[in-house]
Order: structure tokens, then sequence, then C-alpha cells
């Protein structure tokens, strides 16, 4: 698991390998990722975009942006945890994924940034 804290939001993602299957002719790498956005700030905020960066070990970049995560904005109150899980594609069988939130501060109405620290992806079989 890795983390990271931007102004008081805390990142934890966990990532699992889901399996290979083909399509049109092409091996894909199944990788399914888990976050959790916890609020240690003592303001309410909202997620209200995202920002992803993917990498695989062939140099193929896809970059995936838009609102909310899986169809939500949550808002959180001070102290709360919102987690879901969602997942991506590879060409090969490892690589990493970067990214960040756009989040709003609702005390001070501030927009800001949360960086979502990179991450491995990796199949079992592919690691020494």
């Amino acid at each position: 698991m890795v983390e990271q804290i931007t102004k008081g939001i805390k990142i934890s993602v966990d990532t699992n390998f889901e399996g290979t299957f083909i399509k049109n002719n092409r091996v894909f790498y199944a990788f399914a990722y888990i976050i959790s956005i916890e609020n240690q700030s003592s303001d309410v905020v909202q997620l209200t975009s995202r920002f992803w960066k993917i990498k695989d070990a062939l140099n193929f970049v896809e970059t995936v942006e838009g609102e909310g995560v899986i169809g939500k904005k949550p808002v959180l109150q001070p102290g709360e945890t919102h987690t879901y899980s969602s997942g991506c594609l590879l060409h090969s069988p490892f690589g990493s994924m970067k990214g960040f939130y756009n989040m709003i501060n609702f005390t001070s109405t501030a927009r800001f940034k949360v960086f979502i620290p990179s991450f491995k992806l990796s199949t079992p079989f592919a690691l020494n």
C-alpha cells in the first residue's frame, strides 16, 4: 500500500492483479486498485474531478480525466473516509499510475489539488 497526504487529505492505494484476457487478438493485463480518501483536515471538502496518468512497460501512456470518481463527487466531513475501487488495463505485465484529485474546501471555498502517489501495477509472474 502507498500513502500520501496533501493539505490534510490522505490518499491510500492498494492494488491487485485480476488476470489476463484477449481482445482483438491482443493480450491485456487487468489490474484493480482500491483508493481511500481520508479527510484529516478540520474543514469539509468535496472531490470534484480526477486526473490519471497510466503508463505501462512498453511506454504506452494513457491519460484519464473526468468528473468525480465512479460517478460520485463525495463530500467528506473532517475525519470521514471515502473508499472506492476501479481498474485499468495494461498492454504489458507491469506499469504504474499517478494523478491528482481536484477538491474544494467548503470553509474557504478554495480549490486545491490532492496528489495521488505513484503506484506500481505488476503481475505476480513478472516479479523476480
